[in-house]
């Protein structure tokens, strides 16, 4: 491999289960109750205008006005003081000595903010890449291919690290391998077999075993 493409959120920093959590309570406040468990199982990876679109169906009206910007703000904050790195996510990214770049599902503040309160951000600025840069968000693959050809690499020599369903699949439609992730805060005990079912060449559970998967 000559390229590993990290996701973030689940992944470099422990941040799905603060992000779901905030979600589930907003929309149960506004009438769509969901508890945080449905929202990772439904949603994780997903980009929020892609989420917001779905519900905004189901629920047949349009979510109140700025909802999205309140819901960002509240996540926002508990990240100041909640938000954790993955542990192992800094030793990992010191010791992996071929290219490596994020590519996520996260706007680009909350995705910057994010690297950024837990240090992790010095260890891959600037190859940090969000899904507004492309048309169409994970599922869809258009992220990873956007990655490689920014990172000079061909989609056969990359692996992907995720922690979603969404994301794993992406991964396989760029074409590349995928190492799935469930050592998350986030992850139910039977995550790592959504991920093998989505197409994940692996699973790992702890970040430090991820330079022996790579081999």
């Amino acid at each position: 491999m000559d390229l590993v493409i990290f996701d973030c959120d689940g992944v470099m920093i422990d941040s799905e289960g603060i992000a779901c959590a905030t979600d589930a309570e907003a929309l149960s406040e506004i009438g769509y109750p969901i508890t945080m468990e449905r929202v990772m199982e439904r949603f994780a990876g997903v980009p929020a205008n892609a989420m917001y679109a779905t519900i905004e169906a189901e629920m047949g009206r349009a979510l109140p006005a700025g909802f999205k910007d309140r819901v960002d703000q509240r996540i926002l904050d508990k990240y100041r003081t909640e938000l954790k790195p993955i542990e192992g996510i800094k030793e990992v990214l010191s010791e992996i000595r071929i290219k490596k770049c994020v590519a996520s599902s996260s706007t680009p503040s909350k995705l910057a903010l994010g690297l950024v309160e837990t240090g992790v951000f010095d260890l891959v600025y600037p190859h940090v890449f969000s899904t507004v840069l492309v048309g169409r968000g994970k599922p869809h693959p258009d992220i990873f291919l956007y990655s490689a050809r920014m990172m000079g690499v061909d989609v056969s020599k990359c692996v992907v690290v995720e922690d979603s369903v969404a994301g794993v699949t992406a991964a396989k439609a760029a074409g590349m391998r995928a190492i799935g992730f469930t050592g998350g805060s986030h992850c139910l005990p039977d995550h790592a077999d959504k991920l093998i079912a989505a197409g994940a060449d692996t699973v790992i559970d702890d970040m430090h075993l991820l330079p022996n998967a790579l081999q």
